[in-house]
C-alpha cells in the first residue's frame, strides 16, 4: 500500500479527480485528496494561495460516492499543495503525486504550463514518484486564452460525467507498478485518448512534440489591451511523439523530470566583467 495524495488543476468538483482518487483507492492505496477550490489551469508549479488572516483557507469536502476517501478544497495552486502535503497540512507525507484526471491532453512542450503536470514537479523534488494524467477530450473550437493556450472546459455538466474517465484511471493505476520500480522523482506524463479502453490501440512510450495541441495569437491589439485567439497548432505531427500517438488513438506515456543543470554547456565567465571599469 502507498500513501498517495491526489491532486489536479481543475478543481475539486472535476470529475476526472474523483474518478483517478477511487480508482486508486479500489487498489487498496491510501488515498488523501487536495486539489484546488477552482480552476488553476496553466499554473504550471506556481506557488500561489488565498490567505485569511495568514492562514491559507481549506475546508474538507466529500467527494461522489468516495465518503471514505478524506478531501481537500484548498485556495491554492496544485504545486502549492503538494508543497503542504509535504509539511504534513493532509496528514501523512505523501509517498506518490496523482494528478489529473486533466480535462485536456497534457502534451508537447505545453507541459510547461500544466498545473496538472507542475504538481507532480514540485513532488519530484522531494524524491518522490508522480504520475500526471490527462483525458484527450477538447478541441480549440472549445477553448479560451485564459490559461495561456491551454484548452479548457465550455462544456456542460452532462457532457463532462459522459467522458470516458474510466479509461484514464484504469490506465493509471495499472502503470504504478511500473512507476514505483522507476529511480526516485520519476515523473510519468500520462494522456489517454477519450475513448472506451477497447477502442485504445494499445499504451507507447513516445517523446514530447515540439510544440501543444493548441497556440495562442494576438487577435486583437489596441491602447493598453490585447486580445488573444486560441487555435488548433498547424505544425505537422511529428513521429514517435506524444500527439501523434493520440492522433493513432493510443495511450502515450513520457516520462518527464524537473528543470536541472545542463553541465554539457561550456561557458566562459572569466571573460565576464564583474566590476565596472574604473573612470
Amino acid at each position: 500500500m502507498t500513501r498517495i495524495l491526489v491532486t489536479n488543476d481543475d478543481g475539486i468538483d472535476a470529475p476526472g479527480l474523483r474518478w483517478l482518487a477511487r480508482a486508486a483507492a479500489r487498489e487498496g492505496h491510501d488515498v488523501t485528496v487536495a486539489a484546488p477550490v477552482t480552476e488553476a489551469s496553466g499554473s504550471s508549479a506556481a506557488m500561489t494561495a488565498v490567505e485569511e488572516h495568514g492562514k491559507i483557507i481549506l475546508h474538507k469536502r466529500e467527494l461522489p460516492h468516495a465518503k471514505h476517501i478524506p478531501a481537500y478544497a484548498v485556495a491554492a495552486s496544485p504545486a502549492y499543495i503538494v508543497l503542504l502535503a509535504l509539511r504534513e497540512a493532509f496528514g501523512e507525507v505523501p509517498e506518490m503525486i496523482l494528478s489529473g484526471i486533466n480535462r485536456g491532453a497534457n502534451a508537447g512542450a505545453a507541459v510547461v504550463h500544466s498545473g496538472t503536470v507542475g504538481a507532480t514537479l514540485t513532488g519530484s523534488y522531494a524524491g518522490l514518484h508522480g504520475l500526471a494524467v490527462s483525458l484527450d477530450v477538447l478541441s480549440p473550437r472549445a477553448s479560451s486564452a485564459r490559461s495561456g493556450g491551454a484548452a479548457l472546459a465550455a462544456l456542460d455538466h452532462e457532457e463532462d460525467e459522459k467522458r470516458h474517465w474510466d479509461s484514464a484511471a484504469e490506465l493509471a493505476v495499472r502503470l504504478l507498478p511500473t512507476l514505483t520500480h522507476t529511480p526516485p522523482g520519476t515523473i510519468f506524463n500520462l494522456n489517454v485518448p477519450d475513448l472506451h479502453l477497447d477502442g485504445i490501440r494499445g499504451l507507447r512510450r513516445a517523446s514530447l512534440a515540439q510544440f501543444g495541441q493548441v497556440q495562442v495569437s494576438i487577435a486583437e491589439a489596441g491602447e493598453g489591451f490585447v486580445r488573444t485567439a486560441v487555435q488548433a497548432a498547424d505544425d505537422t505531427l511529428e513521429p514517435h511523439t506524444d500527439l501523434a500517438a493520440l492522433a493513432e488513438h493510443f495511450a502515450v506515456v513520457t516520462p518527464i523530470r524537473p528543470p536541472h543543470e545542463m553541465t554539457e554547456v561550456k561557458i566562459n565567465l572569466e571573460a565576464v566583467p564583474v566590476h565596472a571599469p574604473a573612470l
